[in-house]
């Protein structure tokens, strides 16, 4: 379902060594005077998760970039080491390799983390960010919540493995095609990249970027989760709310029928949200 070859066969392949991993990714022909989107998936996972998107944008002529963060997918092994930083940096070379001028961002999770921190560090160069289940990277949690994060790779180092990673997987979706697929890409993974992968995308969430505490997403910006998200026991669901009202530029959608990777498990709703953003934005501008 998500593997679209035709759709692949229409995008160049491109790839970029960096601090110890070969990143790989693929671009769709496009004007470089227009921005160009940018699919970042969530820890585990890969660019496919992006398939139904990246094909609707090329029918709406939308320009799109999809890649798989070091570590993941066909970019391995993870390199030196796996944190949100190195892989915003990732992005960032890719970016000035191909003297892109302005993106739009779409990250899922991890990704968002990912999106958020390159909007922060690279503001000139971003037109619109749109993020699907995630958290804002500036809130910092609560000191208990900070000390249970940092022992979460301890505890995953104590389960079976194959009940880690089938939990994690029945964690992404509602469907069972999404399980599926998470548990396929998770598989890919040894259990040390896997844990190594899981803590980087944790830390995401308790550190601390030190953005100030004024800071606001100064672009347009979509906040959406699915509705059913029960990743990190529904944090991202009980959270978005008063992220949305703290930005003074969001649109906030929650997607019916759809967990944790819901633009995957409701692709026709999310496409319309995204597409009408992204409509809206141009109007904006």
């Amino acid at each position: 379902m998500y593997k679209n070859d035709d759709m692949l066969s229409l995008m160049k392949h491109y790839t970029l060594e960096r601090r110890g991993a070969v990143i790989h990714y693929w671009i769709t022909q496009y004007d470089y005077n227009e921005p160009l989107v940018i699919f970042t998936h969530g820890a585990s996972l890969d660019h496919q998760m992006f398939d139904m998107q990246v094909q609707a944008l090329q029918n709406a002529g939308y320009p799109a970039l999809t890649w798989n963060v070091r570590g993941h997918g066909m970019s391995k092994p993870v390199g030196k080491e796996f944190h949100v930083q190195i892989v915003v940096e990732d992005l960032e070379k890719i970016i000035y390799k191909h003297q892109v001028e302005e993106v739009i961002l779409v990250g899922h999770s991890f990704g968002g983390y990912v999106s958020q921190m390159l909007t922060f560090l690279q503001p000139e160069k971003i037109k619109a960010i749109a993020v699907i289940g995630c958290t804002d990277i500036t809130e910092v949690p609560s000191f208990g919540m900070r000390i249970a994060y940092r022992n979460m790779s301890r505890m995953f180092r104590m389960m079976p493995e194959s009940i880690l990673r089938k939990k994690f997987a029945e964690g992404m979706g509602v469907t069972e095609t999404v399980q599926n697929y998470a548990l396929n890409t998770n598989k890919e993974l040894s259990r040390e990249a896997f844990i190594e992968i899981m803590d980087g995308g944790v830390r995401a969430i308790y550190e601390d970027p030190h953005f100030g505490n004024d800071y606001f997403i100064q672009h347009p910006f979509l906040l959406t989760h699915g509705e059913k998200d029960s990743a990190e026991r529904g944090t991202f669901v009980k959270k978005a709310p008063n992220w949305a009202k703290r930005e003074l530029n969001c649109q906030y959608e929650v997607i019916p029928n759809a967990g944790h990777n819901a633009n995957q498990d409701n692709p026709d709703y999310f496409n319309d949200v995204l597409l009408h953003f992204l409509g809206g934005y141009e109007r904006r501008c």
